[in-house]
């Protein structure tokens, strides 16, 4: 099967475009030919060592995908033919190629209607989004919540879901994206080049903090007493709060099928739409990477790779 993988941890540049053996289903595991992949920050995280090293190469990156079953191992409950998308187990890469063998378990049936790049671009950020503000913030209509990087895949969910919760959403983003998040659903924007967050919302609820470093740990400055905030940030675990009167969560983002099943009925009901998309072959992931790791960016990256 075609791939792009490295052999090194690195710079853009230690990605490959090559040839690498094809997968075999296991117990409880499927094989799918890959449609579409989508580019996420772990991606060249993982590329520049940023977290443990891993454990063997050649490595190819990759968190979620859809595609069309091609091998059933013993006990997987779909058929050859069967088209499915999610996100790979924890510790489990490798989407950017042409195959790849994972459980069954974390794998739900795509929509029917539904484009394979249209489900797989909400699939990683759907499961991220839901589980910290329905699950881990547990954001109540009427309640005012605060989320950082609006314009980013993760964020833009989280705006749509607040609203259909009921909530009154504050969001930051650039001035050229205001327009896009405001689309989304956000009902005040503050421009975090030209205003400082802390001096532009309080009395929050909650906080949804997606971009780490200084702006979580000022996060704090505008709850409420009795506020939380949670974050996802990579690299930056649940800061300690700068008051005793709030709380400091991290989202244990789990992978399962019923996950799945909730991004997708999400989508096929109107609450969220698919974010803005920018389409690479697989061949140019490089390309992609490099974007996704200027952190400037609108809705998300894809692979097409079928």
């Amino acid at each position: 099967m075609k791939a792009v993988y490295f052999d090194e941890h690195g710079g853009p540049d230690v990605l490959k475009f090559g040839d690498l053996p094809d997968p075999v289903a296991g117990d409880g595991e499927i094989v799918a030919d890959i449609h579409v992949a989508s580019v996420n920050g772990a991606d060249w995280k993982v590329r520049q060592g940023s977290y443990a090293p891993v454990a063997f190469f050649p490595y190819i990156c990759g968190r979620d995908f859809s595609g069309v079953v091609t091998e059933v191992g013993a006990g997987a409950d779909f058929e050859v033919g069967d088209e499915v998308f999610g996100v790979l187990p924890v510790g489990q890469e490798g989407t950017y190629c042409e195959k790849i063998a994972t459980k069954a378990s974390v794998l739900a049936k795509k929509p029917v209607g539904v484009s394979h790049m249209d489900i797989d671009a909400v699939s990683l950020v759907g499961l991220t989004a839901v589980i910290s503000v329905e699950e881990t913030l547990q954001l109540r209509p009427g309640e005012k919540i605060l989320i950082q990087g609006g314009a980013g895949g993760v964020a833009g969910f989280a705006i749509q879901l607040a609203k259909h919760i009921g909530a009154h959403v504050v969001t930051t983003a650039s001035a050229r994206n205001h327009d896009y998040v405001r689309g989304l659903g956000a009902d005040e924007i503050i421009d975090y080049n030209a205003v400082d967050f802390t001096q532009a919302v309080s009395e929050c609820d909650a906080v949804f903090e997606t971009v780490g470093g200084e702006t979580g740990t000022r996060s704090f400055d505008v709850l409420k007493p009795g506020g939380r905030a949670a974050f996802i940030a990579s690299g930056m675990q649940s800061p300690e709060p700068t008051r005793n009167d709030v709380k400091s969560l991290r989202p244990s983002v789990g992978r399962d099928r019923p996950y799945m099943e909730r991004v997708a009925a999400l989508l096929q009901e109107g609450v969220i739409t698919v974010p803005e998309l920018q389409v690479f072959d697989l061949k140019n992931a490089v390309e992609a990477q490099k974007i996704s790791e200027s952190r400037h960016l609108r809705g998300k990256l894809m692979l097409k790779i079928r």
